[in-house]
C-alpha cells in the first residue's frame, strides 16, 4: 500500500502552504521572518485513506523590544497633565543576569508604605507606654 499521508502548513489566511512533509516530522519555526502581531498556524494533515485533519493554533509574534509605559493606564481617562516614563527594551543581550523589566523604574506599593507606618508607629507607641527613667540608671 502506497503511503500517501502529508502535512500542509499555512500561515493566516494564506491558501498557498509554506510547507509540506511526510508525517512525522519536526521543524524550527523562525519567527523573525513574519510582522509582529497577532497569527494562525494551520496544519491539514491528510491520512493514507485520503481523510484530512484540521488544527489552528492561534499565536502572537512579538520580535521587536518590549514597550513599558509607567503613568498612564489602558483606557484611562485624564484630565490633567501626567508624567509619563516610556521605556524600550530587547533581547539583544547575552547576559543571563539582568532581570527582565529592571530598568523601568516602578512605584513602591501602598501596602509596603502602609507596613512602614504601622511598624513605625507601634515602635512609637512602645516607647512612649513602657519608657521608663528608673531603667537606665546607672549600676555604678
Amino acid at each position: 500500500m502506497e503511503d500517501n499521508r502529508i502535512i500542509k502548513v499555512f500561515l493566516d489566511d494564506d491558501p498557498k502552504p509554506f510547507a509540506a512533509f511526510a508525517p512525522p516530522v519536526k521543524i524550527v519555526f523562525d519567527s523573525t521572518k513574519i510582522p509582529d502581531g497577532k497569527h494562525t498556524l494551520k496544519i491539514v494533515a491528510k491520512s493514507s485513506n485520503g481523510v484530512e485533519g484540521v488544527r489552528e493554533i492561534p499565536f502572537v509574534v512579538r520580535n521587536g523590544p518590549a514597550i513599558s509605559v509607567v503613568g498612564l493606564k489602558e483606557n484611562e481617562i485624564i484630565d490633567t497633565q501626567i508624567p509619563i516614563t516610556i521605556n524600550a527594551y530587547g533581547s539583544e543581550t547575552n547576559d543571563f543576569f539582568v532581570i527582565r523589566g529592571s530598568e523601568t523604574p516602578k512605584a513602591i506599593p501602598a501596602w509596603v508604605w502602609a507596613l512602614l507606618i504601622i511598624f513605625v508607629a507601634f515602635g512609637v507607641f512602645y516607647i512612649i507606654m513602657y519608657w521608663s527613667p528608673e531603667l537606665y540608671k546607672s549600676f555604678f
